[in-house]
């Protein structure tokens, strides 16, 4: 009932029906009012499917690791030997490559991928997650169209910023499972059985704060990186969007598949490209068997290994197979994460 017609009725019907009728009708109008509101704002800020959002951000974490983590523990790998003054040293990816695959098999290239997968879901369900939700919050009620650095890039870095106090330890077990394969300079005394041994033994031998071994450069390294993938990604997908609008609906899926494989690739490759430096230094920090070893990124790339060994090119040790793991699983997040809001009834801005 909108006031307009209460107005017109009111003498009516407290004549009719006495003065009762008054607050059966100022709760009406009330209710009326609240919901109206709540609604509003609901839709408006985006809290109310809110869940939604990290689930699909979990999903996309999943996919993300099946398809990326060969590649990731090549990088790794090449990360720790070739920037040691001992140990073997890999000539490129395909190498490590090769060499894991005649040592250990299939089965290696996914050495630390348990801990991985834990990570890798809690850690994408709240980058997503966030990310989305701050992005709302800073859009408030304008209507959505270009993308807007100043929402995208502090929801980025605030979603990576979060999510990198819960990533850090499984990175941690993770990069330390990886660089203990066949090819390992460690002794079999210090290796681990399980990523669970890895992590009991690592609190056991340096308190808790050792299972945070790297957390200031897995801090700086999420921040960056999620502020230049989502940037990247909310930029290609919009403007290859832009001129594709007019297409024939029936091919609207086919459409938002290969826009979501590019725009996610692409922004994989920009993050990675960025923040490789700081992934290089977060592995020296976690994988090194010295207790008393900075913990500095700075000082690692500038002053103690990387200038002094290999100069610039130390700082990007991996790049190859990171970059050729940027693409296909960042892309195959990007699509799955877009697949599950659809399904989910959320619609992507």
């Amino acid at each position: 009932m909108g006031l307009p017609e209460v107005a017109r009725n009111f003498d009516v019907m407290v004549r009719v029906q006495g003065p009762q009728s008054i607050l059966a009708v100022c709760c009406q109008l009330k209710w009326s009012h609240d919901w109206s509101d709540h609604k509003e704002w609901g839709e408006s800020a985006g809290f109310a499917s809110g869940y939604k959002e990290y689930v699909a951000g979990m999903l996309a974490g999943v996919t993300t690791v099946i398809v990326g983590h060969p590649f990731d523990t090549v990088k790794v790998k090449l990360q720790k030997h070739n920037t040691e003054a001992n140990g073997i040293k890999y000539r490129s990816g395909l190498h490590c490559t090769t060499r894991i695959l005649k040592t250990e098999g299939v089965k290696g290239l996914y050495r630390g991928a348990t801990s991985s997968f834990v990570g890798m879901a809690f850690e994408s369900s709240l980058a997503f997650g966030i990310y989305s939700q701050t992005k709302h919050f800073l859009q408030g009620k304008t209507e959505s169209g270009k993308p807007q650095l100043l929402n995208i890039i502090p929801s980025g870095a605030f979603g990576g910023g979060s999510v990198s106090f819960i990533l850090c330890p499984s990175e941690l077990v993770k990069c330390t499972m990886q660089v203990q394969g066949a090819d390992s300079i460690l002794q079999s005394s210090n290796r681990y059985s399980s990523p669970i041994d890895c992590a009991l033994k690592t609190v056991k031998s340096e308190g808790l704060t050792g299972i945070f071994r790297g957390g200031g450069a897995t801090f700086f390294r999420e921040s960056i990186g999620n502020a230049v993938f989502f940037s990247t990604y909310e930029y290609v997908r919009y403007y290859m969007h832009k001129p594709l609008r007019d297409a024939s609906s029936d091919l609207t899926h086919v459409i938002d598949v290969g826009v979501g494989i590019v725009s996610g690739g692409l922004g994989g490759i920009a993050c990675w490209s960025t923040v490789l430096p700081l992934d290089v230094a977060k592995t020296i920090i976690q994988t090194s068997p010295d207790k008393n070893h900075t913990r500095n990124p700075v000082q690692i790339l500038e002053l103690v290994y990387l200038y002094r060994r290999s100069g610039i090119r130390g700082c990007y040790t991996g790049l190859g197979p990171t970059i050729v793991r940027a693409f296909p699983a960042n892309a195959s997040a990007i699509v799955t994460w877009e697949l599950a809001m659809k399904i989910l009834g959320i619609k992507c801005d």
